[in-house]
């Protein structure tokens, strides 16, 4: 069997480069390239030592945990201990990650039941055939993007479940409960009055709200005309809002004034100044909140006392 030990180092060390950039992204730490470079190099360093009469004492766990210590203490320096700690196990994560990936790929495209074939953990180590070492090589870009994008929709997840609330929205007779996102973007507000605007999707409202909103909804502009009219008592309510809107400087929007706003997080209350714009449009594609929370409401709503 012959083995490229230049190649094998060479891959060794594009990995530990692609580990290290991985830590420092998933930690959002600001590092210079030459510093992960040169905690690869100082990784791949243990691939040479396995073809020396030190491979005994290369392959210890010990001596692999040294070897990432200094690969992090390269990269990332030591501020405190939390700090360091952190860069280390998050690299650990990161290995782990990758590894399983590609294992999980390689036996999805190529399965031996009989575990006779060359596998990709003895690839690593340094043996395989060459065209194991192509599919490493492919593949490892690969497991690269799915990771990190996965742990991008993971933290989006997380934002955005941090900013929904429960809401209930008493309207003209009507309690609605729905799922809102508190959005700090949203600066509706009623120019005369300052009172803060809400949006709320109809989608799944159709049988709760009265038959005159859900036609002002779907079709706003012929009220703006006088094609359509209200009674007085949905007049009374109504607010004209001056917005703009991507392709749009210039629009006005209908809102509803409401008997008031329960936002049932934490501060909990009631909320009485608050107006309603109604629109068809779902807000979010999957489901998850059907209403767009001013962030004044939140903020503005009444604390419970500690009693």
């Amino acid at each position: 069997m012959v083995v490229y030990l230049d190649v094998i180092w060479l891959l060794n060390l594009l990995v530990d480069s692609l580990l290290l950039w991985m830590t420092a992204l998933f930690l959002k730490r600001q590092v210079s390239f030459f510093r992960i470079l040169l905690g690869g190099i100082i990784g791949s360093c243990l691939v040479l030592l396995l073809a020396t009469k030190f491979a005994p004492i290369a392959g210890n766990p010990a001596v692999k945990v040294l070897f990432s210590i200094w690969m992090v203490l390269a990269v990332f320096g030591y501020k405190r201990f939390r700090f360091f700690l952190s860069n280390l196990l998050t690299l650990y994560f990161a290995t782990f990650l990758l590894g399983g990936i590609l294992i999980g790929i390689h036996y999805f495209i190529s399965f031996d039941s009989n575990l006779h074939s060359a596998t990709l953990l003895a690839n690593l180590k340094g043996f395989g055939d060459p065209i194991s070492w192509v599919f490493v090589m492919l593949t490892i870009p690969v497991a690269w993007y799915f990771s990190k994008r996965r742990l991008e929709d993971f933290e989006t997840a997380k934002i955005q479940y941090d900013q929904l609330v429960d809401v209930k929205i008493h309207f003209a007779g009507c309690q609605l409960e729905l799922k809102g996102l508190v959005d700090s973007g949203n600066h509706l507000f009623d120019p005369l009055t300052k009172t803060p605007v809400m949006i709320v999707s109809t989608k799944g409202l159709e049988n709760t709200l009265p038959r005159e909103i859900l036609e002002i909804a779907e079709e706003p502009d012929k009220f703006l005309n006088g094609e359509l009219e209200l009674n007085q008592k949905w007049a009374d309510r109504v607010h004209f809002i001056p917005a703009q809107s991507v392709g749009k400087t210039r629009q006005l929007l209908l809102a509803f004034k409401s008997d008031g706003v329960e936002i049932q997080n934490q501060p909990r209350g009631t909320v009485s100044k608050a107006l309603i714009h109604f629109t068809v449009q779902q807000l979010s594609a999957d489901q998850a909140f059907a209403c767009i929370v001013h962030p004044k409401l939140a903020a503005t709503a009444p604390k419970e006392s500690a009693s």
